[in-house]
């Protein structure tokens, strides 16, 4: 076989992941503190970046003449559904050139002496607007030397974090994620839940007793002694963490108001205890922490600034919008580059001031985009999540990434960034976007359950058994196939597990020893 050379011409794509796209995926997965942060080094670093003033009253008639006035559009203009980007935008890593010649050669602009550059015309001519971050979710006050208030807390995390991290471990379901969190934000500073069960229930449309089995399980956090409703209760959470709440114990919790009145005597007579006893229990409820949130390092909670609001037009249908004052608002200063460029003496610092400015405007569009996303993606998540928004926790519906990213046009890692430290504030709370995703279970005739609703249903099914006809794991999975979900037995084991729930064997020795007593 001769070996030979020869010349070929062949076409191919592939995806090039240049710096500028690297670091615009970067931003979709900050958190509006981190990308604050992000934006204010940007504004460090550059010279041609500005922060956008305050808009003035009437500021949207009046276009100012003043070549030095014009601005690109900021990332904040496009905050409502009615204003998603358009879907044929350029792409972050889209190559622009930019010519390094004096505003006095072609790069000039128009009649008026306004100048443009790149993609300028397709973002719009913007007007100076608020430039507001969330002073309140971190910013630096002026006067401030050591930055927000969140800086000084930086070493010490708060306790709705580690409440949060528990939930998160403790609870499997969705569903009771979402309770769990609502009840995490319904503590005051000492750790005491303030707000009635029934109320909740009602803000969440869930049944009060879902509340309460929820709420059992987030007063066996740490520190003990969260998430109750009174001091008694308070004390008895510490008492069984220690394994000390006895009857003797329980008695005397009853009858605190005696203690408060130092009525030794009346209070051996109600318990039934000589004096020895009744001081060794006092002691005990001395050394008790009455405030457990307060006792715990860095128990002040951060505010949440919610990403997205979701409101309900008077028609019936949502009005998704950004918030607005989460969004940095930064300008690219066009009049400083064409002032100084005609005075650069050496092609060096021309180079620089052009590298600046194409810095300037991915950063601009960058933002622009980051906005537009996240906007498509919440609009879309609430209008597959409409049964969970007018009816209620129980109406979540099974949903993955893959759905969202399907239906408007993008990949699942992209939304999977999106959803990432984003909020969405509803007329039912306020709740992280990744809450809204829950694996699905297949079912007869291709009807797919949410594992969730699953779940609640092999809950429902154990409460209801009686002490005579105790079901296996094997007769559940048989009364489920019977309703038309298809489920394997280990994963109805998985699932009681899960939800704390004993064996058939167990729970008919329990239930036996209940009929005795």
């Amino acid at each position: 076989m001769a070996v030979s050379q020869r010349l070929e011409l062949r076409q191919s794509q592939s995806l090039v992941m240049t710096p500028q796209l690297q670091q615009a995926i970067r931003l979709l997965q900050l958190s509006n503190l981190e990308l604050a942060d992000y934006v204010e080094r940007e504004l460090e670093q550059n010279p041609l970046l500005e922060v956008a003033a305050p808009e003035p009253a009437g500021f949207a008639e009046e276009v100012p003449a003043d070549p030095d006035s014009f601005r690109p559009q900021d990332s904040a203009d496009y905050t409502t559904t009615d204003r998603l980007a358009a879907a044929d935008d350029a792409p972050l890593d889209t190559a622009q050139s930019y010519d390094d010649n004096s505003p006095s050669d072609d790069w000039a602009g128009g009649p008026d002496g306004e100048t443009s550059y790149g993609d300028s015309e397709a973002w719009g001519q913007g007007g100076e607007g608020a430039f507001n971050w969330g002073n309140d979710r971190g910013g630096r006050f002026e006067g401030d030397e050591d930055g927000g208030f969140e800086q000084r807390l930086a070493d010490r995390p708060p306790l709705r974090h580690l409440l949060l991290e528990q939930v998160q471990m403790d609870l499997d379901a969705p569903v009771d994620r979402l309770i769990g969190a609502y009840l995490v934000d319904c503590l005051d500073e000492a750790g005491y839940l303030v707000t009635p069960l029934g109320e909740v229930a009602e803000q969440l449309g869930c049944a009060e007793a879902e509340v309460e089995r929820v709420l059992l399980r987030l007063q066996r956090f740490e520190p003990a002694g969260l998430f109750a409703r009174s001091l008694r209760e308070c004390l008895a959470l510490q008492l069984a963490d220690q394994n000390r709440l006895d009857p003797l114990m329980e008695r005397l919790l009853e009858n605190l108001p005696l203690v408060a009145e130092r009525d030794y005597a009346k209070l051996r007579r109600l318990i039934g205890c000589d004096a020895e006893d009744l001081t060794d229990m006092l002691a005990e409820i001395r050394r008790l922490d009455p405030r457990p949130g307060l006792s715990y390092e860095g128990g002040a909670a951060e505010p949440i600034i919610p990403d997205v609001l979701l409101r309900a037009r008077p028609d019936g249908s949502w009005l998704v919008e950004l918030n607005a004052d989460t969004l940095p608002r930064v300008l690219v200063d066009q009049g400083t580059y064409s002032r100084v460029v005609g005075q650069c003496r050496s092609r060096r610092d021309k180079d620089y001031l052009t590298e600046q400015l194409q810095q300037a405007n991915w950063l601009v569009k960058a933002l622009h985009q980051r906005a537009g996303t996240i906007l498509k993606v919440a609009s879309e998540l609430v209008r597959q999540q409409d049964a969970f928004f007018r009816k209620g926790v129980r109406h979540l519906r099974p949903m993955t990434l893959r759905v969202i990213a399907e239906e408007i046009g993008m990949h699942e890692s992209t939304v999977s960034r999106v959803t990432s430290n984003k909020f969405l504030a509803t007329p039912r709370g306020t709740f992280e976007l990744k809450y809204f995703f829950s694996a699905a279970l297949g079912g007869f005739g291709g009807e797919e359950h949410a594992a969730e609703s699953v779940r609640d249903r092999i809950r429902e099914m154990i409460a209801g058994e009686s002490p005579q006809a105790v079901l296996s794991d094997d007769a559940i999975v048989d009364k489920l196939k019977v309703e038309g979900i298809e489920i394997a037995r280990r994963t109805v084991a998985k699932y009681r597990e899960a939800l704390n729930i004993p064996s058939s064997v167990q729970r008919r020795r329990e239930k036996a020893l209940a009929l005795v007593r």
